[in-house]
């Protein structure tokens, strides 16, 4: 049976267990072996991403062309110019 982690990533964190140049990862915080990042967050973003130990739902989840739909929420500082939004879109 499959295995799903939920976690909250906080903000200047990396979407994976190891990184070359000393940033801070997953690895600060899970210590469960053998599981996996089923998606990424961006290093400056904060949210929940899913972890799993099942390498064919991470591949499912994660793979882009399996298409599956997901959902953004994002928080600006300052006002937001219309050509700032077509970059979003």
């Amino acid at each position: 049976m499959s295995r799903l982690f939920l976690f909250n990533k906080p903000y200047q964190v990396l979407s994976q267990f190891t990184d070359q140049d000393g940033r801070q990862t997953l690895a600060s915080f899970i210590t469960e072996p053998n599981i996996y990042p089923a998606g990424r967050l961006d290093y400056d973003s904060e949210g929940l991403l899913l972890l799993t130990d099942d390498g064919q739902l991470q591949h499912r989840i994660a793979s882009p062309e399996m298409k599956l739909p997901k959902t953004y929420v994002i928080q600006v500082e300052g006002d937001v110019t219309e050509d700032a939004l077509k970059q979003l879109r």
